[in-house]
């Protein structure tokens, strides 16, 4: 088999990348837009000894599990990669790529584990309350946006996203609309050149609150007074900002935000719990989804009112107060400074008084913490301690910290099942064991899936339970 080569090929399976796998002569093909069930034919693209990746040329017979996008762009664009699978069908394949992942990295018998169903949506599709929008010109020197095509930085024109809110495009054509009219310039990422780099849109599924935030490369945007007259004209206007991003690289925020009109942030809920959103705020992406997540984060604390609770990697605190209504006392950890004032004001806005927030890495905070209570003479404390990492999973030194201090249960609430298979590992090698586990699908028709996990202490009557001194808390704080 060599490059070029064509074949029939039966899928059998799928990668976690959402790529079909078919086998040829033995040698197993990686193919994109492939479903399993699928016969395609494919041609050979690129091979290594014991595998191959090739492109799919036509679907010879659909898979019982192919529907039809709602998306034409699905295959362009770099975002739903198994739109054209059965929502049913996505929800398997989730499941089984976080027990797979637990299985083959994790090194657990996943037939032994306490699984339980993925949590999926009613109506997976325009669940988005964020959505960022590239700025770009095409050939023709018309303006576009839209979203980049899979790992390219070539947008794809589309303003109506089938997981984003309806109002994105109106926002999107008045933009784009005012820009042509009055010759404001589209970045240009290889020169650096051109102004308006990025739309960012927020939506309060709740509150029906909307925000327009407009990267540009340049302190002021002309006509702004023109922009602010067209988009306040949109019911739930809120807030009009922009972001100020003079660097030539490819993050998308800058750290400058001036206010064109309304407010910098939006309100919104999750449950009972009101939060302040701003431009550059981590705030999850699904809300339906999102309650539901929390809601699980929740019931496995399994807080009766008198805990002491750690929530590490907290963003603006959405965990933490929702923890904060069964707990004694939440402590919230986040290296993000503006996001922790948000936490703050959060907390303050919903009447929360048990919660205390700290800026600084997770890794630094509870391991200096732990340090400076041993040589005090006292154990750090906590019954609970929940992590919410970003992909890359948590710090070694922070596992080791979390088994020096053996609370009785860790809630670990992860985005990427690869790096939670890694770190359970890790726990359960010592003195934990997982209790339950269930995947909630929180990017439908995407290949990614967030799952949370409930460790249990298989020693917790040897423990002696210690209060922790906020007083210590702050001075670890200052000292940040």
């Amino acid at each position: 088999m060599k490059k070029n080569d064509e074949f029939n090929v039966k899928i059998e399976d799928m990668a976690v990348g959402g790529e079909g796998i078919g086998k040829v002569a033995g040698i197993a093909l990686f193919i994109k837009d492939a479903l399993i069930g699928d016969t395609v034919r494919a041609k050979v693209m690129k091979m290594k000894k014991q595998y191959g990746f090739a492109r799919m040329m036509e679907v010879i017979e659909p898979s019982p599990w192919r529907v039809e996008p709602k998306c034409q762009f699905h295959r362009q664009c770099g975002g739903c990669q198994i739109q054209a699978l059965s929502y049913e069908k996505q929800l398997e394949f989730k499941q089984n790529k976080v027990l797979g992942n637990l299985q083959r990295i994790g090194g657990f018998d996943v037939d032994k584990l306490p699984v339980e169903p993925i949590v999926g949506m009613d109506d997976p599709y325009h669940y988005r309350n964020k959505a960022q929008f590239p700025i770009g010109t095409d050939k023709e020197g018309h303006i576009v946006t839209g979203f980049y095509a899979g790992r390219t930085h070539q947008i794809i024109p589309n303003r109506d996203c089938a997981l984003g809110v309806s109002v994105n495009e109106q926002i999107l054509d008045i933009v784009i609309g005012i820009m042509e009219e009055k010759g404001i310039t589209a970045y240009d990422e290889e020169t650096g050149k051109g102004l308006v780099r990025h739309v960012l849109i927020r939506y309060g599924f709740t509150t029906k609150e909307i925000m327009v935030c407009i990267i540009i490369n340049g302190k002021k945007l002309p006509y702004a007074d023109v922009f602010v007259e067209a988009l306040t004209k949109i019911e739930g206007m809120t807030s009009i900002t922009l972001n100020h991003n003079l660097k030539q690289t490819n993050v998308i925020m800058g750290d400058e935000i001036t206010l064109l009109w309304g407010q910098e942030y939006i309100t919104d809920y999750i449950g009972d719990i009101k939060y302040q959103i701003s431009p550059l705020s981590f705030y999850q992406v699904n809300p339906v989804q999102t309650k539901k997540l929390y809601s699980l984060a929740l019931e496995y604390a399994d807080l009766k009112g008198d805990e002491t609770v750690w929530d590490l990697y907290c963003g603006i605190g959405t965990i933490s107060l929702f923890l904060a209504q069964k707990a004694k006392k939440v402590y919230g950890v986040e290296i993000i400074p503006q996001a922790i004032e948000n936490a703050k004001n959060n907390a303050v806005i919903n009447g929360i008084e048990n919660a205390e927030f700290f800026v600084g890495k997770a890794e630094d905070i509870l391991p200096d913490f732990y340090e400076k209570e041993a040589k005090a003479g006292r154990k750090a404390y906590a019954d609970v301690i929940v992590v919410d990492p970003p992909r890359k999973g948590c710090d070694s030194i922070l596992l080791d910290t979390i088994l020096k201090m053996q609370p009785e249960r860790v809630v670990y609430v992860s985005c990427d099942s690869a790096t939670l298979a890694r770190d359970l590992k890790i726990l359960c090698e010592k003195d934990y064991e997982i209790t339950r586990v269930r995947a909630v699908d929180q990017f439908c028709h995407t290949t990614h899936t967030e799952a949370v996990c409930l460790l249990s202490n298989r020693k917790p009557d040897a423990r002696v339970k210690i209060s922790v001194e906020t007083e210590e808390l702050k001075k670890v704080k200052e000292e940040k």
